[in-house]
């Protein structure tokens, strides 16, 4: 119990996170009852700040919430028109036809959006609903009932120091109780985090897998640019270091995302994902599409990879986790946006009824069934071998594996049932002293950067006073295990 005094408001749902999911959630519910109290607490200046995803967005999730959305204005206009996938080597490439993949993997009909602006959109469209939506506002702590149930949230906690003392103006926060709580942080949220760990929600499941995805915003010459063209890569620079591969997508105004994602279950501790990502721009491919542009921005996030298999159960009582909160990545079409804003709109019309019945702070158990069992589920059930096989197997052989297997799932059926996903990523990581140490070149400043050059273009900004916001358990496993066992890949 804190020495200081909260307040506390009271509403119907309080939802943490203005992302696709939260945002969802957030309109579904006043779509539904346009009297329903609802507020969406977001830690960023604004809504959107926090994301930096050029996506290829399959616009189903759009079309359940919204489907008038292309009349409402919504930031979803390029269209992809060309859709390309190859296979690289240090120098050359090979172009794999689309003809023998999966018909899930067929971007056309998909959108390049900003999920940025995309957000900003939705946000604006709640608000218009009624929705009350406080930016800059970071949740420190569940607040929890009698009987333990979660019933709110402590926001707007500030005047913490970097040793974690509170300093002269120190405020602490107000609590946000609502008859339920929907946590839409994303990537291993820290109350999300507390809520799987609390009510064991994890058990029986496989363990979590996770993707580090790096992106830069570019812009080119408008010579190069082919708006609406998607480009995915597999190969050169990982081989069989790491899985992983990249993207380019063609948005308007000359701007091009490129992208690199590398799966963090790779044994050899040398491999640095973010200097992967700059030997890969120098690919002539690549190269030449960039030389003459300039990079406008940089951006990093963590990837849940493990999906089907992998997904804890979603609800406790008071609390329902939402989008990448859960894990709901389709990882060979590289998309979550679409089942995050499905798994938004599930939660607030299962948290409707609920409330419509006079319950609260109860299991919202309908959610989870319509994630499991509807679209979401169906989705990356298609899917649910492919992580596994590129783990056991490697590139090659997971390649026709998994093409095989996603040809079977669309047809109703799997020869290869459900796969374990066997060792965490942690796990899977092998001593330093097994592996030869990768020597990357340095960076040009042409195209490729510095770590610290390119976050500059990340757009983070602090005070110097400010806690770390990433706590480590115990202190002193970086300096006495992983560094003289693993090289420090932390």
């Amino acid at each position: 119990m804190s020495e200081f005094e909260r307040e506390a408001m009271e509403y119907d749902v309080v939802i943490v996170g203005a992302g696709p999911a939260g945002l969802s959630a957030a309109i579904r519910l006043k779509q539904l009852d346009a009297d329903c109290n609802v507020v969406v607490l977001e830690k960023g200046s604004e809504v959107g700040a926090h994301i930096l995803s050029g996506a290829v967005l399959d616009p189903c999730g759009l079309d359940a919430l919204m489907p008038d959305w292309k009349e409402k204005g919504a930031p979803v206009t390029v269209e992809v028109k060309e859709d390309n996938f190859y296979m690289l080597g240090e120098a050359g490439k090979l172009r794999i036809p689309n003809f023998p993949m999966p018909p899930l993997m067929n971007n056309h009909g998909n959108y390049i959006v900003s999920m940025g602006n995309v957000c900003r959109w939705m946000a604006e469209q709640a608000e218009a609903l009624g929705v009350e939506i406080f930016p800059g506002m970071a949740c420190s702590e569940l607040v929890y009932g009698e009987n333990g149930e979660v019933k709110g949230v402590v926001a707007g906690e500030f005047g913490i120091e970097s040793d974690g003392t509170k300093g002269a103006g120190y405020e602490p926060g107000m609590e946000l109780h609502g008859k339920y709580v929907f946590l839409s942080e994303g990537v291993r949220g820290s109350l999300g985090k507390q809520v799987i760990e609390k009510f064991d929600l994890a058990k029986g499941k496989e363990p979590q897998k996770y993707g580090l995805g790096m992106k830069e915003i570019w812009e080119i010459d408008p010579a190069k640019h082919r708006e609406g063209t998607v480009t995915h890569t597999m190969g050169w620079p990982l081989g069989s270091n790491a899985g992983g591969g990249s993207f380019i997508y063609h948005l308007d105004n000359n701007q091009v995302y490129v992208g690199f994602v590398v799966h963090l279950g790779y044994k050899n501790p040398h491999v640095f994902p973010y200097m992967e990502f700059q030997r890969f721009k120098h690919h002539p491919m690549v190269a030449e599409l960039l030389e003459g542009g300039k990079r406008v921005a940089y951006g990093a996030r963590a990837i849940t990879e493990g999906g089907y298999q992998s997904m804890p159960k979603m609800v406790a009582p008071g609390v329902a986790l939402l989008g990448c909160e859960v894990g709901m990545v389709n990882v060979p079409r590289i998309k979550g946006n679409h089942n995050a804003m499905l798994s938004g709109k599930a939660a607030a019309e299962a948290a409707h009824e609920a409330i419509k019945a006079g319950r609260s702070a109860d299991e919202l158990n309908d959610y989870e069934a319509e994630v499991r069992n509807g679209a979401i589920g169906g989705d990356l059930k298609k899917v649910r071998n492919v992580k596994p096989l590129w783990s056991k197997y490697g590139l090659t052989a997971s390649l026709a594996l998994g093409g095989f297997d996603m040809w079977t799932n669309t047809m109703g059926f799997s020869l290869l049932g459900t796969l374990k996903h066997g060792k965490s990523d942690a796990e899977a990581t092998e001593p330093a002293d097994k592996h030869k140490k990768i020597d990357y070149p340095k960076p040009d400043g042409k195209l490729s950067f510095d770590r610290l050059t390119n976050v500059a273009f990340s757009f983070t900004n602090h005070e110097e006073s400010q806690p770390a916001h990433l706590k480590l358990k115990d202190p002193s496993i970086p300096v006495e295990h992983n560094l003289p066992k693993y090289a420090g890949p932390s």
